[in-house]
């Protein structure tokens, strides 16, 4: 109860602000300053060490400074303002202007990125974030009041931890309570290697783990280091079986009431601020993954052990497939994309 008061009476001064931004304008001929100010609250789930938030910090600065302080960029990081569902959902009614995170499912095409084994490294990722099929996919989100500016790496490649045993092979996985944040590629990749799929808010992983709700999870270096979830599993396996694109929803209203101009900041803006995210998160992987270690068993499986669990989840490209969620056309396009091709 007391969560949801709070939620609401953060939602009230978000609204309150957003109102006061738009419907006001400042006295330019005393001040200086300009003639109206936008405020755009932006939210997402990470603390502030992690790329995602550095990022938006930097993103804040370059909107600020090129717009001379016409947009007032503030940032509501760590899961201020609820879950990432919810976060978007506010994104989406108007009460926030703009958030970051993983909600696929208000864009399901995204999923076909989260696919596992697509890619093998950065590069491979950062050309497909930066590819007209993903530009495309992208538009779609218009729809639904929110407009999708552009996309980065959520953290880099994920991988699977527990604290019950050693994962080598897809055999190892089975029977263990791994968690999910509901993603629909994580839970068929879980359930396609013979897990059972617990579903948890990212906010109450550390406590899910630490309790025995779930023995598991899977997230990259940079999540497991700044979350601290390896104080709470022993056991990790270098898979490398999925990244996550980073969608910065912007409320399409607020966005199309700006002056073109500014419109222009901001998506020049997002292009960069995507760039220092996913160097950030080149850069502090190994330190990330150096933490962890200090403290956890890692595994890094043979490549005959990394084929068992490539050819354990080849079975859900092909579900997209027969859902309807992909075709074989656009899976042919992602891999040569991929490629370079």
């Amino acid at each position: 109860m007391f969560k949801k008061i709070l939620l609401i009476t953060i939602a009230l001064i978000a609204t309150s602000s957003m109102l006061f931004a738009q419907g006001n304008s400042e006295e330019t001929s005393e001040s200086g300053g300009p003639e109206k100010v936008y405020t755009m609250q932006i939210a997402h789930a990470q603390p502030t060490t992690n790329p995602r938030h550095i990022s938006l910090e930097y993103f804040k600065k370059i909107v600020e400074e090129r717009t001379d302080g016409a947009i007032k960029v503030e940032l509501y990081p760590a899961g201020q303002l609820g879950t990432e569902k919810e976060m978007l959902e506010q994104v989406c009614s108007g009460v926030i202007q703009g958030m970051r995170g993983g909600q696929m499912d208000f864009v399901p095409k995204l999923l076909v990125f989260t696919l596992p084994f697509l890619c093998e490294n950065s590069e491979q990722v950062t050309r497909l974030m930066n590819s007209d099929l993903a530009t495309e996919i992208c538009a779609s989100s218009k729809k639904d009041g929110a407009l999708i500016l552009g996309l980065g790496d959520a953290g880099g490649f994920r991988q699977y931890s527990n604290s019950v045993r050693p994962i080598h092979t897809p055999a190892d996985l089975k029977g263990l309570k791994m968690r999910s944040n509901g993603m629909d590629t994580i839970d068929k990749t879980f359930q396609a290697l013979g897990a059972s799929v617990v579903s948890v808010p990212y906010s109450d992983l550390y406590m899910a783990l630490k309790t025995g709700v779930a023995d598991g999870q899977e997230n990259p270096w940079v999540n497991v280091e700044g979350m601290k979830f390896y104080e709470v599993q022993k056991y990790f396996t270098v898979l490398n079986y999925q990244f996550h694109p980073d969608p910065f929803y912007v409320n399409l209203d607020w966005y199309e009431s700006l002056p073109a101009e500014y419109q222009e900041i901001l998506s020049q803006a997002t292009k960069e601020m995507m760039e220092v995210n996913n160097q950030a998160i080149v850069d502090n992987q190994e330190k990330a993954r150096s933490v962890v270690e200090a403290n956890c068993e890692i595994y890094t499986p043979t490549k005959e052990e990394l084929q068992q669990f490539k050819d354990a989840t080849e079975v859900v490209y092909q579900q997209y497939i027969d859902e309807g969620l992909l075709t074989q056309s656009e899976l042919d396009q992602m891999r040569a994309i991929v490629k370079g091709n």
